[in-house]
């Protein structure tokens, strides 16, 4: 699976689950950004049918629905949907 990486501080693995057509997952990255945080996120709808049911199914599994955008910090703790104050609080300074 294709992952874009931003550099940024190093707040744990943080991977981003989004669609390129999702206002609410542009905010969630817009987010991740300002607080300048190192992650990774993949477009789910861009990738190749394989690859798509394949991150589909580990959003499911995350979060028992196939919502984005899904965030996913050190494989542990999960916030679905923009919920900016969770990202701060898990995030932020």
């Amino acid at each position: 699976m294709q992952w874009t990486h931003v550099e940024g501080k190093d707040r744990g693995k943080v991977r981003l689950y989004a669609l390129s057509t999702c206002g609410w997952c542009a905010k969630t990255k817009q987010l991740l950004m300002e607080l300048g945080v190192d992650f990774r996120y993949v477009y789910v709808d861009l990738l190749d049918a394989d690859e798509m049911a394949q991150a589909i199914d580990e959003v499911a599994q995350l979060t028992s629905q196939q919502a984005f955008p899904t965030i996913v910090i050190d494989d542990d703790r999960v916030i679905v949907g923009y919920r900016a104050d969770q990202i701060r609080e898990a995030l932020g300074p």
